[in-house]
C-alpha cells in the first residue's frame, strides 16, 4: 500500500492517477475541512481523513503502508499559515510515525535551491524537511523540482488570475531575468511513479526541471499570450515587492496570491537539462506546449467567483 500526503493537490492528483494506472494500491491523506476534497475523478483510492500534525491519526493511516509520497506543501496559503510548523513540524511528525510503522521508503518533493541555510523562507524550510527525511533511517528519494505547472497549479493559473486583478501593469521582482526551468506536472508524476520500481533511486536526491531555461519575463509573457490579457511588465526591487505582497495578503486575503511565490523568482532555479532523460529515460515537455489549461477560460468570471467565495468563507 502506498500513502500519498497532499493527494488532493494538483501534483498529488496526477501522481495518484499514474500510480493506480500502474496497478498500485493507493491511500491518500485528506486534511479535515468543511470543503469537499479534490480527489482524482474515476480513480479508485482509499482516503484517510487526518491532519499531518495528528500523530494518532497518522498511525491509523499508515497501517499496511510500505511507501509514502510526501507532497504536502503550505506555501500557497502565504502568511496565513505557519510555514515552519506546517512544513518542518509536519515532516518530522510524518517521519517519526513512518519509522515506527515500518514504512520502507519515503519520496519527498522539494524545490530547486532548497537549503536549510537559505535566506528565503520557503527554500529554508524545504531544506530542513529534507534533512529530517535523510536522517530518518528510512530509504528515501528526494526530488528537487523546478517550477511545476499544469491544470489547477499554484503558479501559472494564479498568474492568469492576477492578470485580471492587477490594474494596468504586472510587477516582477528584480530585472525579470531570473532563469527558471518549468516542469510539466505529468512529467513529474511519471518519474515519481516510475522511481518506486527502481531501486537505483533509493537514498538519492535528484534535481529536475523541464527541457529549457526561460526567464521570468518570458514565462509571464507566455502566460499573458495564453490567456489573451497583456499588461506592461514593470520591475520592482524584490524587498519592496515582498513588503507589498505581505500588505496585500493582510488587507485582501481573498486575492489569488502567496508571498512565498516570490522565493521562486528571487534567484535562478535550474538543474541540468539532461537529468530526467539520463536518469529516468523520459524527455520532458516544453513549457509553451502545455498551456492549454489557460486558454479559452472566462478568467474574469473565475476571479470574481473566487473573490466572492473567499470573502464568504472569511466572513
Amino acid at each position: 500500500m502506498i500513502l500519498v500526503t497532499g493527494g488532493t493537490g494538483f501534483v498529488g492528483q496526477a501522481l495518484i492517477r499514474h500510480l493506480v494506472e500502474d496497478g498500485q494500491a493507493v491511500r491518500t491523506l485528506i486534511r479535515p475541512s468543511g470543503r469537499s476534497p479534490h480527489l482524482p475523478k474515476g480513480v479508485p483510492v482509499e482516503a484517510a481523513i487526518c491532519a499531518i500534525s495528528d500523530e494518532r491519526g497518522l498511525r491509523a493511516a499508515m497501517v499496511g503502508v510500505d511507501t509514502v509520497y510526501h507532497l504536502v506543501g503550505a506555501e500557497r496559503q502565504g502568511t496565513q499559515v505557519d510555514l515552519f510548523e506546517s512544513e518542518v513540524g509536519g515532516t518530522r511528525n510524518l517521519v517519526n510515525v513512518a519509522r515506527d510503522a515500518g514504512v520502507e521508503r519515503i519520496f519527498y518533493v522539494s524545490h530547486l535551491g532548497a537549503d536549510r541555510a537559505s535566506a528565503y523562507p520557503l527554500l529554508k524550510v524545504k531544506g530542513i524537511a529534507e534533512e529530517h527525511i535523510r536522517r530518518s533511517g528510512i530509504d528515501h528519494t528526494i526530488i528537487r523540482s523546478g517550477l511545476v505547472f499544469g491544470p489547477r497549479d499554484h503558479f501559472t493559473t494564479a498568474l492568469a488570475r492576477m492578470l485580471y486583478v492587477l490594474p494596468f501593469v504586472f510587477p516582477l521582482p528584480g530585472d525579470g531575468n531570473t532563469v527558471l526551468q518549468p516542469l510539466w506536472v505529468e512529467d513529474l508524476a511519471t518519474i515519481l511513479a516510475w522511481a518506486v520500481e527502481d531501486d537505483e533511486t533509493r537514498n538519492k536526491t535528484y534535481e529536475v526541471g523541464g527541457p529549457e531555461y526561460i526567464t521570468a519575463t518570458e514565462l509571464v509573457n507566455a502566460v499573458m499570450q495564453a490567456v489573451g490579457n497583456r499588461k506592461r511588465i514593470i520591475h520592482v526591487r524584490a524587498s519592496y515587492l515582498r513588503l507589498m505582497g505581505v500588505l496585500l495578503e493582510y488587507l485582501f486575503p481573498q486575492l489569488p496570491f502567496s508571498i512565498y511565490w516570490l522565493d521562486y523568482l528571487a534567484a535562478n532555479r535550474t538543474a541540468d537539462l539532461d537529468t530526467i532523460p539520463r536518469d529516468f529515460g523520459l524527455m520532458p515537455a516544453r513549457f509553451s506546449h502545455h498551456l492549454g489549461h489557460l486558454e479559452g477560460q472566462p478568467w474574469e468570471r473565475i476571479v470574481l467567483r473566487e473573490l466572492f467565495n473567499r470573502r464568504a468563507a472569511n466572513a
